[in-house]
């Protein structure tokens, strides 16, 4: 919680914790998306502990999103930055960040210039290997073709799934340039695995209290019908069909479900396989109309 905010997704026990992490080790998963933010340092913390020293898995955090009495809000000066830096360096155990994001930056702390400056620093000291920005949820694109024309960092973090294609396109045209592209919220918070319907309920520490409405959800089922008749052409999940979606564009290195446990490890990394491009345009034209009501029902939520 960040005062009556929360940001996390509710009770968790460490023990479990640390019981995923091991089972996605065990599972040959060797790249683990973090932030100083998440648990206010907690989860770096964790990770840390047990895999810090593990030079083949490779660690990707964030800074620029603070808590500040008990308040949330951004910082993407200098020396507020290299002092994240430094202390997720010593929460993760490391002595070089593999991939430092930008969290959530926007186009006017880009062009403001200390953002940039900060990690060309941390980057020339061997403190971070290389870096990039996590976008914006909904409003992807300004600050990716900002990058892309000034030939500035190494990748984009950004949503995508079988609702929010904000981003796809950023996809191709990153890829060409050489920027990589991590795929975040594959599952949107849990709503496209179906285990949830509008009797779903959230504790006060979980972010999708007021994210994952009733009628939200009830708005989301509709809408993604066509694209669950899929699952039985497939013989799949609607988690396996949703991050396998993301899974057939070229362009993405890697998906990052979240897992809280290590049946979460399972569910997320067995059965995936390719669409047919055929198919990948049907769920793609559903974006471009069909979803946008759905979508902003969503953006409303926050």
């Amino acid at each position: 919680m960040i005062g009556d905010t929360a940001i996390g997704w509710g009770d968790a026990d460490d023990s479990i914790s640390i019981s995923a992490i091991k089972a996605a080790l065990d599972a040959g998963i060797n790249f683990f998306d973090t932030a100083d933010v998440y648990g206010l340092g907690h989860s770096e913390t964790l990770l840390g502990k047990i895999i810090g020293t593990k030079k083949d898995v490779l660690i990707a955090t964030k800074g620029g999103n603070v808590a500040r009495a008990e308040k949330f809000t951004v910082d993407y000066s200098k020396a507020h930055l290299i002092n994240a830096c430094e202390a997720s360096l010593r929460r993760l155990k490391r002595e070089t960040i593999d991939y430092y994001q930008l969290h959530t930056v926007r186009l006017q702390h880009l062009q403001n210039g200390e953002c940039i400056q900060a990690m060309n620093q941390l980057q020339k000291q061997g403190k971070i290997r290389y870096w990039g920005i996590s976008l914006n949820t909904f409003e992807p694109l300004p600050e990716a073709n900002w990058c892309i024309q000034e030939n500035l960092g190494n990748g984009f973090q950004l949503v995508l799934n079988l609702l929010n294609q904000f981003a796809l396109p950023i996809l191709n045209v990153a890829a060409e340039k050489g920027f990589g592209i991590i795929a975040r919220m594959p599952l949107q918070f849990g709503l496209l695995t179906g285990k949830f319907d509008s009797s779903a309920t959230f504790s006060k520490t979980d972010h999708r209290k007021n994210r994952l409405t009733k009628e939200v959800i009830g708005t989301c089922a509709d809408v993604l019908q066509p694209v669950w008749q899929l699952c039985q052409k497939y013989q799949c999940s609607k988690t396996q069909l949703a991050l396998s979606y993301i899974k057939s564009y070229a362009a993405v290195a890697t998906i990052i479900p979240g897992i809280r446990t290590p049946e979460h490890v399972t569910l997320n990394t067995q059965g995936l396989f390719q669409l047919d491009d055929a198919d990948k345009t049907i769920i793609e034209s559903l974006g471009q109309k069909e979803f946008l009501p759905a979508m902003d029902l969503i953006r409303k939520q926050g």
